[in-house]
């Protein structure tokens, strides 16, 4: 299974090797790696309460009620987050405790077939780029990390990620792989892709709306007519923008405008433009209709959909595949499908991707590089992947295989419609603005223009000060 890695791995020593001869004996070009790197503050960018990364971005952590809790908290933190030793090995990676057992023994064959040593370091997702951060440059750091793609902006431009060459990068998902690229450069092997998306109840509503405005119409007759309460179940405690952008996508805004090369231009913030500020006079209208609820949080929108009171979630797969209160568990006939345009203009919604990726300090980044994409690349990784996770695959094939579930055939169609969420630093100075301006709005404390307005430049304010 690994001979052409092995032999690829050998030949790349070689050279290596003659040109270590020829050239300077500086311990940084001897590596081949980046040593002098940088760290920055962590941005918080979790899409999903399991760990998934946008929607934990807007979340506020709640207060402790007493000093001696507030205590305790803080010494658990410290404990938590005590440094990572590096583990004594030629290969090292770090991993979740929910893909660890996927990748262990495909790191363990690789260190075999290759005469290497490898190790499978348990750490909790949400920790992994900010230890990274203070492990690689120190020398403590592991050679492979797994980590989300927004992540980008913040590790490449601090210098802790090594470039990927992907030969195979035609078997993935387009929008896998134009996430995991920052600035035209591939910085990752894509594994999983995730995106919200309309959950349908079919006893409610036997058929698809064509649009939106069919969608609104219908959800508020079942209400009218008393078979359900909530017209559209999206959460927004006390705004989301996250949840709300294939809406907003629709209604005409955009976030940040494309430069030539497809990368995005934070000067261009679209949220107060004129179809973002069109987008916030339609939440409003939405909000006065009854269609948007204030205020509804994560467990409102689970409970009121899973118990049949609403006709229409959007939300993702964390929300269908909890074994405990999940739409999958609570009995409850739904079907997953694309959001429906406005006024003939798609809904977009943010997609997130996870994948592989290659410290810029790593000690071994030949064996690092050829273990990601040469062995994770694989269909049968990427689909132990999906079975260990439940995310859908970003390789094409094992996507396709995996698609047999309409749940994640219907989330699959509808991130085909999606945008990757944007990468750049500058998408930490947005998730506060938004978020109040979609609370003044659904409260009915503000115009969706002026809070659109005050929004955009709450946001250009802080980009400036960087």
């Amino acid at each position: 299974m690994f001979k052409r890695s092995k032999l690829l791995i050998a030949l790349l020593m070689t050279l290596m090797l003659i040109a270590a001869a020829c050239g300077s004996d500086s311990d940084s070009a001897d590596s081949g790696t980046d040593a002098d790197t940088e760290t920055t503050e962590s941005e918080a960018n979790d899409e999903e309460a399991d760990d998934a990364e946008a929607e934990d971005e807007t979340a506020d952590e709640p207060e402790d009620e007493a000093e001696e809790e507030a205590a305790a908290d803080d010494e658990a933190m410290e404990e938590e987050e005590a440094p990572i030793v590096r583990a004594d090995a030629d290969l090292v990676i770090w991993a979740d405790d929910t893909r660890t057992p996927v990748i262990l023994p495909l790191a363990e064959e690789f260190g075999e077939e290759n005469g290497i040593t490898v190790a499978v370091q348990e750490v909790n997702f949400g920790d992994i780029r900010d230890r990274l951060q203070t492990a690689g440059p120190a020398g403590e750091g592991p050679d492979v990390v797994i980590g989300a793609h927004d992540w980008l902006g913040q590790l490449v431009t601090s210098g802790l990620l090594a470039p990927v060459d992907l030969p195979n990068s035609g078997d993935f998902s387009p929008v896998a792989i134009d996430a995991m690229t920052y600035e035209g450069q591939l910085y990752g092997v894509p594994y999983a892709i995730e995106n919200i998306a309309l959950i349908r109840n079919v006893d409610l509503v036997p058929d698809s709306p064509a649009t939106m405005e069919e969608l609104e119409q219908i959800a508020l007759d079942v209400v009218a007519a008393g078979d359900a309460e909530i017209p559209l179940a999206v959460q927004n405690d006390p705004g989301d923008p996250f949840h709300n952008f294939p809406l907003f996508t629709a209604a005409g805004g955009y976030l940040f405008g494309l430069n030539d090369d497809g990368s995005y231009n934070a000067d261009d913030i679209g949220i107060d433009s004129e179809g973002g500020l069109a987008a916030g006079a339609q939440f409003q209208a939405w909000t006065e209709s009854g269609f948007l609820s204030p205020s509804l949080s994560y467990d409102v929108m689970i409970e009121s959909f899973g118990q049949g009171n609403a006709p229409f979630a959007i939300t993702g797969p964390w929300a269908v595949s909890d074994p405990d209160r999940g739409f999958g568990a609570t009995g409850v006939n739904y079907v997953v499908e694309p959001i429906p345009p406005l006024a003939g203009t798609t809904a977009a919604p943010f997609v997130g991707v996870q994948g592989f990726m290659v410290s810029a300090n790593a000690e071994n980044p030949l064996f690092a590089q050829t273990f990601i994409t040469e062995i994770m690349s694989t269909q049968e990784a990427q689909t132990g992947l999906f079975e260990a996770g439940g995310r859908p695959p970003a390789h094409t094939a094992a996507f396709d295989a995996a698609a047999g579930d309409p749940d994640i055939e219907g989330f699959g169609l509808a991130g085909e419609n999606g945008q990757p969420l944007p990468a750049i630093p500058e998408m930490g100075s947005v998730w506060s603005a938004w978020t109040d301006a979609y609370a003044l709005i659904l409260s009915g404390e503000s115009t969706g223009e002026d809070a659109f307005t005050s929004a955009s430049d709450q946001i250009r304010t802080l980009i400036a000060e960087g």
